[in-house]
This record gives structure tokens, C-alpha cells and sequence, in this order.
């Protein structure tokens, strides 16, 4: 995950619990389904980094960031 200073400009905020259910699981999938998404030593299923994904941002240790110059979505972790 990208990291981001609270203060950060690089998009505009998207808040997770406005998007439907389907939007933010798609949302939440593509990023996850990235090429180069580390996770660590252990494997986990797209199941469970679905999951660890959404509780960080039901935590508000990540947000959901839409970058309108190039048209993209973004998750980052909110230092």
C-alpha cells in the first residue's frame, strides 16, 4: 500500500462507507489484484487481503483516494 501524509493533496478523498457494496468491493479487489501488492512472507487469499483492506479502512488507517488527472483510484495508508 502507498503511504500518505494526512495532510496530502494527491486526490481526492473517497469516503469507503458512501460507495455501495459492490463498488467498494470492486474498488477494494482491483487494488488488491495489483501487480506488485506485497503482502509479506505468507500468502493469503484474495479473501483475506479483501478483508485486511477494509478493516484498515473501517479503521481509517487507509483511504480511498481518486486521482482526476489520471482518471484512477487509489488505497492508501494514512500515516
Amino acid at each position: 500500500m502507498q503511504y500518505m501524509p494526512r495532510s496530502s493533496t494527491n486526490g481526492l478523498p473517497i469516503p469507503h462507507r458512501e460507495l455501495s457494496a459492490d463498488a467498494l468491493r470492486g474498488v477494494v479487489e482491483a487494488f488488491v489484484l495489483r501487480e506488485g501488492t506485497d503482502y509479506g512472507m505468507r500468502e493469503f487469499t484474495l479473501e483475506e487481503k479483501v478483508s485486511h483492506v477494509m478493516a484498515q479502512l473501517d479503521r481509517q488507517e487507509a483511504v480511498i483516494l481518486f486521482d482526476p488527472d489520471t482518471r484512477s483510484i487509489h488505497i492508501v495508508v494514512v500515516q
